[in-house]
């Protein structure tokens, strides 16, 4: 309905009543219904009655939504690969924050306790957070500690020349097929001719002579990230934990997302394996600011020859007499690389170049690599899988390998 040209009135009636008088006529019996409106340009609008039933629901969905909450950046980035849309997920430590030393908040006291359910690694690597952790679960909240079911590696520091690969720590090492193996409870088998290596191994991964020593559940390294086989369970692992507390999507979802995320981390440990394979016998040493790269020596047959701190922790303390001796055994083994970590400064890895340089003619390079925490915006390693990749391909390069 269109109401009339307005014409000044030649009348003694004044333009407001007359206004009036026309509007009145217009609107002449017509109520707007519950279902009707005004439109702003005097049309009548149609309002749909389920739009206040589907705004309900929508706020009944977000309620209904599970709420995780993730310890580290890596941890986080798992979960919401599978929540997706279907779970709200906090991350309590920001990209770049190293979760060894780690000062939880008040906050995030309450965070974890509101929890549906809580991801953390565990094997003590959110060192601040253990007691917080601790109060939670025996006040009933629940608790995925990741790394203790991922048949963690044993870590005990020996000093300079310290391996996770070698036969003292437990993992034999086969020269003919650089000690892998492949073929896992997993389902997914993988080629040892195209490779080099032969993986005939247990449920993790593993033969069955480590059983016997070497692997300690107690104890272990909790870096299990870098090994990205065990990462693989360890996503369906979280998986299954979401499933038994959520009531919205069917376990069998959770279930397939878990074995989708496995099966992109699998095919990531082979693109993984294959640029290793590429790094010259001789280079295949590790020296680093703490001992975060355990996992990725033992999968690839790598060597950590020594870390610049003394410990799976960045909070351990440097002591004089360790760094010397650390100083003789880079010079004598001729390694010409030490990697220093985005959660770390790199002044200490530095000054062990530094020292080396000045004692010969040995030329040491600094290499920054991605270890306990995601990368900034830009760095490749914004996504665990970005991460693995982008710290293997730095690692590779500077080895004398290719990618």
């Amino acid at each position: 309905m269109s109401l009339p040209h307005l014409a000044r009135p030649s009348g003694g009636l004044p333009l407001l009543a007359v206004l009036g008088l026309l509007l009145a006529a217009c609107g002449a019996g017509v109520e707007p219904s519950a279902t009707e409106a005004v439109a702003d340009d005097g049309t009548d609008a149609a309002v749909d009655d389920s739009s206040a039933d589907a705004s309900d629901g929508a706020a009944a969905e977000e309620v209904d939504r599970l709420s995780i909450v993730a310890t580290t950046s890596l941890i986080g980035d798992m979960v919401a690969t599978l929540a997706q849309e279907d779970a709200e997920v906090t991350v309590l430590m920001p990209p770049g924050v190293d979760p060894h030393g780690y000062e939880p908040s008040a906050s995030d006291g309450r965070l974890l306790r509101e929890a549906d359910l809580i991801v953390a690694n565990g094997l003590q690597l959110e060192e601040n957070l253990v007691s917080v952790l601790e109060a939670v679960e025996e006040e009933g909240g629940s608790i995925l500690a990741l790394a203790e079911q991922l048949d963690p590696i044993d870590f005990a520091w020996d000093g300079p020349g310290h391996s996770h690969g070698d036969d003292d720590a437990g993992h034999p090492q086969d020269d003919d097929d650089h000690g892998h193996s492949h073929d896992d409870d997993a389902g997914h088998s993988h080629d040892d001719d195209d490779h080099g290596h032969s993986h005939d191994d247990d449920d993790h991964g593993h033969s069955d002579e480590e059983e016997d020593h070497g692997h300690s559940h107690d104890g272990g390294d909790p870096h299990f990230w870098f090994d990205p086989l065990r990462a693989a369970e360890g996503v369906q692992l979280i998986a299954e934990a979401i499933a038994e507390l959520d009531e919205r999507l069917e376990a069998e979802e959770w279930s397939a997302r878990g074995a989708a995320a496995a099966e992109e981390l699998e095919e990531l440990h082979d693109e993984m394996m294959a640029m290793f394979d590429t790094i010259p016998s001789g280079n295949r040493t590790l020296v680093t600011n703490h001992d975060a790269l355990g996992y990725l020596a033992y999968r690839y047959d790598l060597e950590v020859l020594g870390t610049v701190v003394p410990g799976a922790s960045t909070q351990s303390e440097v002591d004089a007499r360790g760094f010397a001796e650390l100083v003789e055994t880079v010079e004598r083994a001729g390694v010409e690389v030490v990697f220093a970590e985005n959660t770390d400064s790199t002044v200490l890895a530095e000054q062990l170049a530094s020292e080396v340089v000045g004692r010969g003619d040995l030329e040491v390079e600094v290499v920054r690599i991605y270890t306990d925490a995601l990368g900034e915006e830009g760095s490749g390693a914004e996504t665990y899988t970005g991460l693995l990749r982008t710290t293997s391909r730095l690692i590779t390069e500077a080895l004398g390998g290719t990618v």
